[in-house]
């Protein structure tokens, strides 16, 4: 295989400790050396100079939409969309049509996988038969076909007991369970946060407790039974109880996604269906809770949430509408924008949390860092380069963003995916 050397860029590598003008050389798909000058004779190179050099991106929470959903998403479609947003792994979440609650199902996704897609792809099995939450799955056989964690998301765990025993049994593997938390007796009916916009514009709402209590309540058998995985959060006491139960020494992580620290409820108030999402979008006091929570360490982990749907799924009344929103090709611009260029974290911190931590939570060895013999997934990233969000230069399948119009800065330049140029110059290869 050939040799990739990557000269002169500004290295951040949070799992390494490393933040520094170096080279970078890649050889037969692994990271062979990095340092200040690096030889790599007979290596073809990409100067780097003025630009940032992360390991590849780590997306823990995809909806791909395979099997079931083509028009909507597709695995090709979805993993090309990941490498122009500098996502080299992405792992995709079990609620597809079928579900992926079986072991065949884990090994359809790999193999697909292997053959039709741009980055890394794996796969998140089912916690319960059917997302039903009344049998487990086959947690283990899912497990031993390569399964990396496992979720009923889009379901939430509603018995608390079953939720007990997907942990108990988890813990064995050492994975997550990756909780959706939302009790839907109280978000039943809802589509957008309640409080005084939802009064104001009459759409009915979801109380903030629907998901704060089935946090609680899951920090709290984290404590004695296994590791959870919080998704999505979105809510100031979701952060609390999350940041209190890790003071404590119970085994939870979380995760919040762009549109929770960029947006408001007050999105919603021209009946966007594209700002339609499940958890809703929160107050500004939810929004500075979550900044504050990435900031302080509680949230390790940025997600997107990338949850395609096609034009029919959104352009129809408010709430008839689809929940969810594209996020891979975008995601990157929004933490560099709004995160970084508003010095609510560093760039070491903000990348950390798209590499190296969910890398670690996921338990991925060779991923989330740069270290010499790590595989060879890295981006080559602009922090000069502005640019607006258009959904029509998509390669999502589908356009369902709230972000159009946006200018974002840092462009995607290049995406290597084990030692291999996926992008180049910011187009597809």
């Amino acid at each position: 295989m050939s040799k990739l050397l990557i000269k002169g860029g500004r290295v951040i590598d949070p799992a390494a400790g490393l933040d520094g003008i170096r080279d970078v050389l890649l050889e037969s798909g692994k990271v062979k050396e990095i340092g200040v000058r690096v030889k790599g004779q007979g290596a073809r190179v990409i100067e780097a100079k003025g630009m940032l050099v992360f390991p590849g991106l780590i997306d823990m929470h995809v909806h791909l939409r395979d099997p079931g959903r083509p028009d909507k998403e597709t695995i090709a479609s979805g993993s090309r969309a990941a490498a122009l947003g500098g996502f080299t792994t992405i792992c995709c979440m079990a609620n597809t049509e079928p579900p992926i609650d079986n072991p065949a199902a884990v090994e359809y996704i790999i193999a697909k996988a292997r053959t039709e897609a741009a980055v890394n792809v794996l796969p998140i099995a089912a916690v319960t038969k059917g997302l039903r939450g009344e049998e487990l799955a086959e947690i283990g056989r899912c497990r031993m076909e390569g399964a990396v964690a496992f979720s009923d998301d889009g379901h939430p765990i509603m018995r608390a007991d079953m939720m007990r025993r997907a942990l108990e049994y988890t813990r064995q593997f050492d994975v997550p369970v990756i909780a959706h938390c939302e009790d839907t007796g109280l978000s039943a009916g809802g589509t957008m946060n309640e409080g005084a916009v939802s009064t104001e514009i009459g759409l009915p709402g979801i109380p903030s407790l629907s998901e704060e209590i089935m946090v609680a309540r899951d920090v709290l058998l984290a404590r004695e039974y296994g590791r959870v995985h919080i998704a999505h959060v979105s809510c100031a006491r979701s952060v609390k109880f999350i940041r209190d139960a890790r003071r404590e020494g119970a085994s939870v992580t979380c995760e919040t996604c762009p549109h929770y620290f960029t947006l408001t409820e007050d999105a919603v108030r021209h009946y966007d269906p594209n700002t339609k999402v499940n958890p809703p979008l929160r107050t500004k006091a939810d929004r500075q809770a979550i900044i504050r929570g990435l900031r302080d360490g509680t949230i390790e982990v940025i997600a997107t949430d990338h949850a395609p749907h096609t034009v029919d799924d959104k352009n129809v009344e408010f709430n008839q509408a689809a929940n969810g929103l594209v996020g891979l090709e975008t995601a990157l611009g929004l933490v560099l924008t709004e995160l970084v260029g508003k010095k609510a974290l560093t760039l070491k911190e903000a990348v950390a949390k798209l590499t190296a931590n969910p890398a670690r939570i996921l338990r991925l060895a060779g991923k989330g860092t740069l270290r010499p013999g790590a595989d060879a997934d890295l981006i080559v990233v602009d922090p000069r380069q502005t640019w607006q969000v258009d959904p029509r230069q998509f390669a999502s399948k589908s356009r369902n963003t709230p972000f159009t119009g946006w200018t974002l800065k840092g462009k995607v330049i290049h995406t290597i995916v084990g030692g291999k140029q996926i992008v180049r110059d910011g187009q597809f290869a």
